[in-house]
């Protein structure tokens, strides 16, 4: 399905969530750093664990409210939010004032209006895109966000240090701009299935009734709860990228020499190594996610997702084998051939597994394995001073292997599902 086909909505979305990605990421990926400075590895890990228990909270309330207040609303509000988060986050870094706890709370705050946005915003491309297209779509969407990561990083290392406030300014901006952007040029696209079966209950307090009750059925769907669980131990591995991966290379990484031209040597240190690693990541994400999407559906589902989990363990033992500059290189490119692999097959697995009047909410509690898994994620950056890095990277790695077990467990209970007729 080619761009200038899709929906309206779609076009609007990709190209103005890209501007706002490329901002966030020119210093998202140094917070980690940031946090670990001012407060201490242990007690960052702690907080990190403690924001983002807000954001499975917030993340299971906004699929709820996407079927039943709009995709649309629900993204317009979660974008605005997240521009006044960014805005008092600057006041924290600016030249007139410093807290880091302040900034930590604008932190957990956006963390929560994204877990907001995100199942609105995918329950749209379901809502709008027919379920043959859905896996490209969803591919494209992915890819827009690595282009971002391999855009802002770059731009991050050259203006975080010495822009900091007016980096924070410009993302706070840009989100307001994306929230206005979408409620004067977007449409809604909620079911009528999904607002009928909202409105037939109109008290305030039938709100967390009919949370529990939903969330109660989906939690019944075994295939589905086991997809859940999986991609949390999954997540263990990839949500490392911006929590691990950047106190690991500033601590093992010193002044490594990259290549050499002439009489030039180029050298790195531990944050220009991780930025550059991270940047390798999103340009693969970015060159090749549509062919690795198309070129994995050729095999049964159940192959990829076991594989994708297996290449997981790998990359991660790799990653805690070496602190060589290539090295780690080469340990990124085998863990983005991991991401890739899953990348525009996990969203579609998601629409045909929900029921169209859940579908906001389907997406909400898949969402889970990235929310609860980066609750449980920065665990990995205390454990690193209780057991060392060896032993922290050879955990997260058995993690993902016992994720490739029950993917095709649950795989094997899908299948017999569907050749039943059920």
């Amino acid at each position: 399905m080619r761009i200038r086909d899709w929906d309206r909505n779609l076009k609007i979305r990709l190209f103005g969530e890209a501007l706002m990605n490329i901002t966030f990421w020119m210093f998202f990926p140094f917070l980690t750093i940031y946090f670990a400075e001012s407060f201490g590895k242990d007690k960052a890990g702690f907080l990190l664990i403690f924001s983002q228990v807000f954001s499975v909270f917030a993340n299971l309330l906004g699929g709820y409210t996407a079927d039943r207040f709009g995709r649309k609303r629900m993204m317009v509000i979660s974008a605005f939010g997240q521009g006044i988060a960014f805005l008092v986050f600057a006041y924290a870094v600016s030249p007139w004032f410093t807290s880091p706890m302040l900034g930590f709370i604008c932190f957990t705050l956006v963390g929560m209006f994204g877990s907001i946005y995100w199942p609105a915003s995918q329950a749209m491309v379901a809502d709008v895109v027919p379920e043959k297209d859905r896996s490209s779509v969803f591919a494209i969407f992915y890819t827009q966000i690595n282009i971002a990561v391999v855009v802002g990083p770059i731009l991050g290392a050259i203006f975080y240090v010495k822009y900091r406030f007016e980096l924070m300014i410009a993302v706070a901006i840009i989100s307001i701009l994306l929230a206005l952007v979408l409620a004067k040029w977007t449409r809604e696209t909620v079911p009528a299935s999904a607002k009928q079966a909202r409105a037939e209950n109109g008290k305030w307090y039938d709100f967390l009734k009919d949370q529990i009750a939903d969330y109660k059925i989906i939690v019944q769907d075994k295939i589905f709860l086991m997809f859940i669980i999986a991609g949390i131990l999954a997540a263990q591995t990839f949500m490392q990228l911006d929590l691990l991966f950047p106190v690991y290379t500033k601590d093992t990484v010193h002044n490594q020499t990259v290549f050499e031209l002439g009489s030039k040597v180029f050298t790195v240190n531990g944050e220009q190594a991780f930025g550059l690693i991270l940047s390798e990541n999103g340009l693969l994400v970015a060159l090749f996610t549509v062919v690795v999407t198309r070129w994995v559906t050729r095999f049964r589902e159940r192959n990829v997702f076991v594989l994708s989990s297996l290449i997981y363990a790998v990359a991660i033992l790799m990653f805690g084998a070496t602190n060589w500059i290539w090295g780690l290189i080469a340990a990124m490119a085998v863990f983005t051939l991991a991401e890739l692999m899953t990348a525009g097959l996990q969203q579609t697995f998601i629409s045909n597994l929900a029921p169209e009047q859940m579908r906001g909410q389907y997406f909400a509690a898949a969402s889970l394995r990235y929310t609860i898994g980066r609750t449980i994620a920065p665990i990995s950056i205390p454990l690193t001073v209780w057991i060392g890095y060896g032993w922290t990277f050879t955990i997260l790695s058995i993690l993902a292997v016992l994720s490739a077990v029950l993917f095709w467990a649950m795989f094997r209970m899908y299948e017999n599902k569907k050749a039943a007729g059920v």
